[in-house]
């Protein structure tokens, strides 16, 4: 068996560290200046911040089963969250990191646990 983290890995590893930057550092703002404006939105974003956390020590130490549980819980919340945000747009005052499957990142919110589980399930 293979590892995770060789070859294409490397970029999925470097993009779950990106995505886990980029959504503490918008949390952290969010949620030191402004978190009595949306407790809800802000608190997710740092949700999303942990799970994108763990995904990259995950896939970076090869823990198959962390990043597959992992996978599996960003899936849902971009799932859930971004419908949850189109059908009650007023739900979200402000912008998730998974609001509207992740449009405020291109979609690559979306587009992430696929590639992850796709790579993981195809290198057993």
């Amino acid at each position: 068996m293979s590892a995770v983290n060789e070859g294409p890995g490397r970029v999925l590893v470097a993009v779950y560290g990106l995505f886990a930057l980029a959504a503490g550092a918008r949390a952290g703002v969010q949620i030191a200046t402004r978190f009595g404006e949306a407790p809800l939105a802000y608190g997710l974003s740092a949700f999303a911040a942990v799970v994108y956390i763990l995904l990259t020590v995950a896939l970076a130490r090869n823990a198959r089963t962390l990043a597959l549980v992992s996978l599996g819980i960003e899936l849902a919340g971009v799932l859930i969250i971004g419908t949850l945000s189109v059908l009650d747009p007023a739900a979200f005052p402000e912008a998730t990191v998974w609001s509207v499957y992740g449009r405020g990142y291109l979609f690559i919110p979306l587009v992430l646990p696929f590639v992850g589980l796709y790579w993981l399930l195809r290198r057993r």
